[in-house]
């Protein structure tokens, strides 16, 4: 009997009885007239009555009787001994038959039940709540119990083969669930298996589909719990669950126990701003014990992801609990092709698109972005209700991905299009002039989301380092937007304030933290700390003085103002390209790298046979880098190296007609050891 058919039977029984009490305690007075004591004496005094019976009743006096049309009455009369005197001296005179009966008592059952219902009514619904709480779905007596999920074996496992782009943080996993299966391997040599494993890394970068492959791949019990799963609003109820999740574990170990986002239980201690009691911390002190205290977890091993790995406790990161750390950073350009290759299995895809150069053209995404940037494609195809998905529909997709979709119903006047002409093309020639500045793919002035135009600037090969000339031409080619417009039309608008926000932020990080200024010298003026956590930020101080501080904004000043005055030169200089391919865009709207090359060039858009020439080229030239990466070994850099790579964002211009105080420019600075997210975006 399920539980669903055993609570809706409880409940009908429930509902029958009261049902039935109700109507046997209840009096049939809906057949029976009720006559008020005028209405009864006139009706007595008329000769209408047959005859009636007298029943006392505590201060009332009931009268029952029949009239001489068969009509059934009840009238109550006050217990008054003149007016019952009255009553019975008319009866007699009309002739009407007179009973009398005692005061009726209760039988054995109406007793019984009247003093045992209740009772029994009360305990039933108890009963009822008790067998609700202590189900699956407890709610009422089940709070220290863990919510972690067993995995299902039965359930569409995910393998190891469906993680594409994290080669090396694979190779780290797979030697837990070798030792899980085969543990005398390791033990043969005196290896003992990490106890914990931390996943860290930026958001979508595949952390929790890692778990999920290790739980695909392992064979043994897999429990899954969020670290919010373990706090309620009962204090207690977080080390409850802990222990009773290992608890758990222990009765099925060997066994993996993931917690997902543990930045939620595992914060730092002592960084509370309140006098109050802090439920996370006593969480944490269970969870620290129950990982490395006295008592032994053989055979347990715990599995965390965090994108907030700054913010966490360092007993928790100390070895014994986690012994490793994994970094699932973005993926370089193998990578992201080997996502996409993966997320295409089920798509069908035109022999027109080229996953490498997709790829190619999307540096800074993560896999839940690709997965994402797929499926808008997909989208897009079937809109134009196309059985396949063409390359067109992927540069839409990627379109949309960074800077929404288009706004063609958006009214732009002529001057303000003109604006963004110019200052699209400000940023394409000085693109095109500098050695170091990231290869142009593609510009436009159709509005997007809340841009009115922006230039895709791609990095010509994936990069982990940038030198000083690289950053100033990339501050060079942000402010170039702006030198246009001063050089065409003699003013400035509010078009390039996202530009001066992420040049501003590229040279402070210059000269704060890359010691890249030779009046300050290779000093760090930042602290460590990664992104801000209240608890311990709200007391940092800055470690500088006030004259170091004037010193470091003057050299910022310098900085901006050398790469000004450098992009001033150059469209001065190439004004007439800059003129071409303002006008081009006016023209077209949107030109890709191909097109900017020939205008460059040539001064004129390529021919149809040109256009074609270049497609079988890009395509052969495709082929052969992928046939080299085939056969080539990639030598993994320290992570240490790897996290103060630079990203390689899309440059995005936002729309004129915006106030200073909008952004919608991703940020395009070197990366850091911080968690924030630094793919395209609008």
């Amino acid at each position: 009997m399920s539980k669903v058919f055993r609570n809706t039977l409880m409940v009908i029984i429930i509902f029958v009885v009261i049902i039935g009490v109700i109507n046997l305690f209840k009096n049939q007075t809906n057949e029976i007239e009720q006559y008020d004591i005028n209405k009864f004496r006139t009706t007595l005094e008329s000769g209408d009555i047959q005859s009636m019976t007298v029943q006392p009743t505590n201060n009332i006096i009931t009268v029952r009787g029949e009239t001489e049309n068969n009509t059934q009455f009840q009238a109550e009369v006050p217990q008054n001994e003149q007016l019952m005197n009255d009553i019975l001296a008319a009866a007699d005179d009309q002739g009407v038959e007179v009973n009398t009966e005692e005061e009726p008592q209760p039988s054995f059952w109406q007793t019984l039940l009247t003093t045992l219902l209740p009772i029994l009514l009360l305990v039933l619904i108890f009963l009822f709540f008790m067998s609700q709480s202590q189900g699956g779905g407890s709610r009422v007596m089940n709070f220290g119990k863990s919510k972690a999920k067993m995995y299902n074996e039965e359930k569409k496992k995910v393998k190891f083969r469906d993680v594409a782009g994290a080669d090396e943080e694979k190779q780290e996993l797979v030697e837990v669930v070798d030792f899980l299966k085969d543990p005398r391997k390791f033990s043969a040599v005196g290896a003992r298996i990490p106890k914990g494993v931390l996943l860290v890394g930026p958001p979508g970068t595949g952390k929790t589909l890692l778990a999920r492959a290790v739980a695909g791949e392992a064979g043994v019990p897999f429990f899954s719990i969020s670290g919010s799963d373990f706090v309620e609003m009962f204090v207690g109820v977080g080390a409850s669950r802990v222990r009773d999740l290992f608890e758990n574990a222990k009765k099925n170990a060997p066994c993996i126990i993931f917690i997902d986002e543990i930045d939620a239980v595992g914060r730092q201690r002592g960084a509370g701003l309140g006098g109050g009691h802090d439920e996370r911390e006593q969480t944490l002190n269970q969870l620290l014990v129950e990982m490395d205290g006295f008592g032994a977890n053989e055979g347990i091993i715990i599995i965390a992801a965090t994108n907030r790995a700054d913010i966490l406790d360092p007993a928790l990161l100390r070895p014994g609990r986690f012994d490793r750390q994994i970094t699932v950073d973005r993926p370089d350009l193998g990578g992201r092709e080997a996502v996409l290759k993966v997320h295409a299995r089920n798509k069908p895809l035109d022999e027109s698109v080229n996953l490498r150069t997709i790829a190619m053209r999307t540096p800074g995404f993560s896999g839940a972005d690709l997965e994402n940037l797929l499926n808008e494609a997909a989208l897009v195809a079937a809109r134009s209700d196309r059985k396949q998905i063409i390359m067109d529909d992927v540069d839409e997709a990627i379109d949309r991905v960074i800077a929404g979709p288009a706004k063609k119903s958006r009214v732009i006047s002529k001057k303000e299009r003109n604006i963004v002409a110019y200052h699209e093309s400000g940023h394409t020639v000085i693109g095109m002039v500098l050695d170091d500045a990231d290869m142009v793919h593609k510009v436009t002035i159709v509005p997007r989301g809340q841009a009115g135009g922006y230039a895709v600037m791609l990095p010509r090969e994936d990069r982990y380092f940038m030198t000083k000339p690289e950053l100033l031409d990339k501050i060079t080619g942000l402010l170039g937007g702006r030198v246009a417009e001063e050089v065409i039309f003699g003013e400035v608008s509010t078009g390039a304030h996202n530009d001066f926000q992420r040049a501003t932020g590229i040279a402070r990080k210059m000269v704060t933290e890359y010691g890249m200024s030779d009046k300050i010298g290779p000093l760090q003026f930042t602290s460590s700390g990664g992104n801000v956590f209240l608890g311990r930020d709200i007391q940092n101080e800055q470690t500088y003085s006030d004259a170091i501080a004037y010193e470091i904004d003057q050299e910022v000043q310098n900085f901006i103002n050398q790469c000004y005055a450098r992009a001033k030169q150059i469209l001065t200089e190439n004004k007439e390209k800059l003129e071409l391919i303002a006008q081009t865009l006016l023209e077209i709207e949107t030109l890709d790298a191909f097109q900017i090359q020939t205008l460059f060039d040539k001064g004129r858009l390529p021919t149809e046979d040109e256009i074609v020439a270049e497609r079988s080229k890009s395509e052969k030239k495709t082929s052969l880098l992928k046939e080299s990466d085939d056969d080539v070994t990639v030598t993994i850099q320290p992570q240490e190296e790897k996290e103060a790579t630079p990203s390689d964002d899309t440059a995005i211009d936002e729309d004129v007609s915006k106030s200073p105080d909008q952004s919608s420019i991703p940020e395009d600075n070197p990366r850091t050891n911080d968690d924030s997210d630094d793919r395209p975006k609008a």
